[in-house]
């Protein structure tokens, strides 16, 4: 599976948090501790809020060691907001079109989990993608269908809300079979205000996700980028959560059966 982090607080340069560490996440798509894969050569991006509404984005097929376009922008960039990806392909193919982060207005998401069997199932998960986004979709993976119903189900307004309802329309349909599929599904998504992350999974092993407070901000990340353990705070499994500018973490449960009960 893939790994990401972002950070929101001050302005700062993006290798402080991105090259800077013991295990930072251009490491990490070499040598991955927490993953299912160690190596996440699939692609990278890279988007970042700055002094418009709209985000920033920079995307490559190429290894984020070896990018010197991306090696070179995150001794350039300073931002307030920004994510960061590395990727290990589950559904989709190596291409431009599916490297994270992907975008939408001022809108920003990223993703590591899988639908498995999305092949068989895409035809069904996309028909969750209302018609006049549905052009938007320009990859082949389950994470941008994934954003795309999210926005679907009004996203930008309510963003816990929208992750909760999106997921339990996508697990009725992964277990309408003998042998249900499995959904992993954790995610990063901010409108340029406010980061939020996801952790959840149909099954008992969501993939991994954390924050901590660094020096002007905070960070939320797939692993942790340094060996201060005690500094990192695990997201517990079936939880969202907000980050706000100050450092604020509010957490909220990610309950599928609350919405079916609606």
């Amino acid at each position: 599976m893939c790994r990401f982090l972002a950070f929101i607080g001050e302005p700062i340069l993006l290798d402080d948090v991105m090259t800077d560490q013991s295990h930072s996440l251009v490491s990490q798509s070499m040598a991955a501790r927490e993953a299912k894969t160690d190596v996440n050569a699939d692609g990278c991006g890279l988007g970042w809020y700055g002094e418009r509404p709209r985000p920033g984005i920079y995307r490559s097929i190429l290894p984020a060691w070896s990018d010197p376009n991306l090696l070179g922008l995150l001794g350039q960039i300073r931002s307030r907001l920004f994510m960061a990806h590395v990727r290990s392909a589950t559904s989709g193919g190596v291409s431009y079109t599916n490297c994270h982060p992907f975008t939408h207005d001022n809108m920003l998401f990223m993703h590591n989990g899988m639908i498995s069997n999305y092949r068989k199932l895409r035809a069904r998960v996309e028909a969750l993608i209302d018609e006049v986004l549905y052009e938007n979709i320009h990859g082949t993976t389950d994470s941008e269908a994934m954003f795309h119903i999210a926005l679907s189900r009004g996203l930008p307004a309510d963003p816990h809300a929208a992750i909760i309802r999106s997921l339990s329309e996508v697990v009725a349909i992964t277990s309408a079979y003998d042998r249900p599929e499995r959904v992993r599904f954790a995610a990063a998504l901010s409108d340029g205000e406010a980061l939020w992350g996801f952790r959840w999974a149909s099954d008992e092993h969501p993939p991994t996700l954390y924050y901590r407070a660094v020096d002007r901000g905070t960070v939320l990340a797939s692993e942790p980028f340094d060996e201060d353990a005690n500094a990192w705070s695990a997201v517990a499994p079936n939880t969202a959560v907000r980050i706000a500018k100050d450092g604020r973490v509010d957490h909220l449960p990610i309950d599928l059966s609350a919405h079916a009960a609606a």
